[in-house]
């Protein structure tokens, strides 16, 4: 779609075409749905629109790449909206949550409990007795959470379930977010784990294995494959100290989508050929161990839309400003503004104006009042006016929930399972 490619000069790095969502007499379609005739039954713009076809896709793509009986576990932080996260209930192998309140999201939808983990550095310890009473599994991240785990399973009569989430000594190479390796709020360092793991058996906790999380948002392969390698090796040497054999190794995700000029969607066959020899390993070194793979963006993002309507046309100088009633704070990822070190712009496209032929380069920005709210920064848009619609492409994941919804107390966006 050349409405998409911030063109001049030819040679520029451009963003891969976003042909996951089908486009008919000029408008895009989410799921069948054209996007003006959504925007009506919606009632208000903005919204984010999640297409439910796409979800089974990806996860569809997914089943048949990775080795089957390989877990794979939904990261709903990603996007914790409840009636996606039920639909993924039903496609995924179990749900990881970082709150009580992801928890409860996760229990309504019909998680299974055996296959919903908790992790997070911070945990209350309210928490850590809900995901005892619960029944969930806790990545243990502190030596602080046995000894509350452990009153709480004295005091409820029930056992804590546990896994160990290790601070690893390598990093996930390329990823936009390093989450292991060096120091970090994450996990316990490996070299403290031996200890913890007996404090842990000494404790009386029911232990089940490891979790490691390297990093996220990595679009190489071979980088993905390298991390996976490390921690089940990592995993193995801990396993000599542990209190009980190992039933569960969480080898994270890291698996990323193309956001940027120049980014390419990842290649998943060797991730699987790599996840298959490791599996076929484990049924040796880790008799009974089941791994998983635990992913958030990769599942939920592509499928996703954020969609506002021009509110105001200007021209400032010479450069054409479509004013929208969205902005950043509705889609902080978008405007650059949540772990962007240097402002890029999301693939962005006018919703019923796909493949115009005339063009122009044209800012997108909110209504806010700083300069930051800014949705895309003079992209090769066709020529939109006032009502028209703006759609910000890989939306799925890290949109309303990572977003300062009250800033400047403009309305909250609406959310739609299409």
């Amino acid at each position: 779609m050349s409405d998409l490619n911030e063109a001049a000069p030819s040679q520029a790095p451009r963003h891969v075409p976003m042909d996951q969502f089908e486009v008919c007499s000029g408008e895009l379609l989410i799921n069948g749905q054209p996007i003006t005739r959504l925007a009506a039954r919606v009632g208000q713009t903005p919204f984010y629109a999640y297409d439910r076809s796409l979800l089974d896709r990806r996860v569809g793509e997914l089943r048949a790449a990775l080795p089957a009986g390989l877990r794979l576990h939904y990261a709903m932080k990603a996007n914790p909206m409840p009636a996606l996260v039920g639909h993924m209930v039903g496609l995924v192998d179990g749900i990881d949550v970082a709150s009580a309140g992801e928890l409860k999201v996760a229990l309504d939808a019909g998680a299974d409990v055996a296959e919903v983990s908790f992790a997070g550095p911070g945990k209350r310890d309210i928490e850590l007795q809900q995901a005892v009473a619960a029944g969930v599994l806790v990545n243990v991240e502190s030596f602080r959470e046995i000894d509350v785990l452990a009153d709480a399973a004295q005091r409820l009569g029930l056992p804590a379930r546990v896994a160990v989430r290790v601070n690893p000594d390598f990093e996930l190479k390329g990823s936009g977010m390093r989450m292991g390796g060096g120091p970090k709020q994450f996990g316990v360092d490996v070299e403290e784990v031996p200890t913890l793991l007996a404090r842990i058996g000494a404790a009386g906790l029911a232990f089940e294995g490891f979790h490691l999380f390297a990093g996220s948002q990595n679009l190489r392969a071979e980088s993905i494959c390298e991390a996976q390698q490390k921690a089940y090796e990592l995993a193995l040497r801990l396993a000599e100290a542990a209190p009980a054999p190992i039933r569960a190794l969480n080898l994270g995700g890291g698996f990323g989508i193309p956001y940027f000029p120049g980014e390419q969607r990842l290649t998943l066959a060797p991730i699987g050929e790599n996840l298959a020899r490791l599996q076929q390993r484990a049924q040796q070194d880790l008799p009974g161990a089941a791994l998983t793979i635990e992913l958030g963006r990769y599942l939920v993002g592509e499928a996703g839309l954020y969609v506002c309507r021009i509110v105001d046309r200007k021209v400032s100088r010479g450069q054409v400003f479509l004013v929208s009633d969205g902005g950043l704070h509705h889609h902080l990822s978008a405007s650059g503004n949540f772990g962007q070190v240097v402002r890029k712009n999301y693939p962005v496209a006018i919703g019923n104006r796909m493949g115009g032929e005339a063009t122009e380069r044209a800012s997108v920005v909110g209504p806010l009042c700083t300069p930051l709210d800014l949705l895309a920064d003079r992209m090769v848009l066709p020529q939109a006016q006032v009502g028209d619609l703006v759609v910000v492409f890989q939306s799925g994941a890290y949109g309303a929930s990572a977003s300062p919804q009250a800033f400047l107390g403009h309305p909250h966006c609406v959310e739609v399972l299409v």
